[in-house]
């Protein structure tokens, strides 16, 4: 793809991004969303391939549906209430949205088009459509979370956490398994948004860490599915196991940053007399976990054949990336601050 090109994609995916956070009006919030998904297609179709135009078919249906919701229940909300206010909702038009939104974001049970996409593309819009395309459509739920139906949030949080962990247990595709993370996250992530919208983004920000760092390294070991994530430990052991480390931290558990958000999250749905909920949201994180543990034992675990009489690999040499050992540090070193957190929240 041309440098003008992705230049002029980046920027509109940016400024559709920053439209939405900014905007008052839900026809501009429409409009941000828009641009967000008219920008990602043509990046999900530069490596002309048929599963590459498979995927931004799906895309765009799904997202041009969603996108229909939004503006059918913005259109009542105005004739209702006689305004386009983000912030003043009836009650109708909350419920629409809300699963408008849910489709845009991949929430169960309007999940199924997400690991489709994902496996079709390549790991840098991969990458974006894990992190970046969660931005705007999260934006507007929190910024409407005071008058969402939170029955409804609780029973999306519940089959996304289930279906998040149940649907990644027998995949062997990388891009797959981190689209039924995203799923598992995103559970997490509206469960506590009625409840406590800060913790909502303590959570999105700590998903989007470490699902940038994972995709980062998937990206330095060209690793696609199990069996080629089985070879890295040969390639390099250290950001290997640093890998391994991650995915612990993708599972949730201590004493990693992982396990900030959903010890929080828990601790808060306790307080608020949701005992059963939080029994049930511990529990599915386990099916997350297995998964994660599978990916861990492959990487640092068996050793794959090696058939070679030399000590090194050949492989072209690997591009320095500054930007993981930042992320490292940030997805392993955040339990400390903890306290500090709290205070905040």
């Amino acid at each position: 793809m041309s440098p003008y090109a992705l230049s002029v994609l980046v920027s509109s995916l940016a400024i559709g991004t920053v439209a939405t956070l900014s905007s008052t009006h839900w026809f501009l919030a429409w409009m941000g969303l828009e641009m967000n998904t008219l920008a990602i297609i043509p990046l999900m179709t530069k490596t002309h391939h048929p599963r590459g135009a498979e995927s931004a078919t799906k895309y765009f249906l799904t997202q041009t549906a969603a996108s229909g919701l939004i503006l059918f229940s913005t259109t009542i909300n105005a004739w209702t209430l006689g305004e386009w206010t983000i912030t003043n909702l009836n009650p109708t038009s909350s419920t629409i949205l809300t699963i408008a939104l849910a489709m845009k974001l991949g929430i169960a049970p309007f999940h199924l088009w997400l690991p489709d996409v994902m496996q079709g593309l390549d790991l840098t819009t991969g990458l974006i459509l894990s992190t970046w395309q969660k931005l705007a459509p999260m934006a507007l739920l929190i910024m409407i979370n005071h008058q969402l139906n939170s029955n409804l949030l609780v029973l999306m949080a519940i089959l996304s956490t289930v279906v998040g962990g149940w649907g990644g247990l027998n995949q062997v595709q990388m891009r797959k398994i981190m689209a039924y993370s995203s799923i598992a996250h995103l559970g997490w992530m509206i469960m506590i948004l009625t409840f406590s919208s800060t913790l909502t983004i303590l959570n999105l920000v700590i998903y989007i860490i470490l699902t940038t760092l994972m995709f980062l390294m998937m990206i330095n070991l060209y690793s696609t599915n199990i069996n080629k994530l089985a070879t890295s430990w040969l390639k390099t052991p250290t950001l290997s196991a640093l890998m391994m480390i991650t995915l612990m931290a993708l599972g949730g558990l201590p004493p990693t940053s992982g396990f900030l958000p959903k010890w929080l999250i828990l601790q808060e749905m306790t307080k608020q007399h949701m005992g059963l909920m939080s029994m049930i949201m511990a529990m599915s994180a386990l099916l997350s976990l297995f998964f994660y543990l599978r990916l861990s034992y492959v990487i640092s675990l068996t050793t794959a054949p090696n058939i070679s009489n030399s000590n090194l690999t050949w492989r072209t040499q690997l591009k320095p990336m500054m930007a993981i050992p930042i992320m490292i540090t940030l997805s392993l070193m955040l339990m400390p601050v903890t306290p500090v957190l709290l205070t905040i929240i």
